[in-house]
């Protein structure tokens, strides 16, 4: 297993701890964090692995950050 498929498995778990303590604001500001680090680290499995297991990484972390990606897809509808 490469280095940055550990850190993504590193990523996944800390999204699943942040997701189970109790927070005031919805979790938002920690899915701001998990975005701007997954975001470097898609890149990083895109290179070191290739676009397919990149694919593959992007599914998965949006599959744990749905919300976000449910109010982007839907404020791009509404700019249309």
């Amino acid at each position: 297993m490469t280095l940055s498929l550990t850190l993504v498995c590193v990523w996944a778990i800390s999204a699943n701890l942040m997701a189970m303590i109790p927070s005031r604001d919805n979790h938002w500001s920690r899915a701001y964090l998990l975005i701007a680090l997954g975001i470097p680290l898609l890149g990083y499995v895109t290179y070191q692995n290739g676009p397919w297991v990149g694919l593959i990484v992007l599914i998965a972390g949006m599959s744990v950050l749905r919300w976000p990606v449910i109010y982007l897809t839907r404020w791009i509808r509404r700019q249309q």
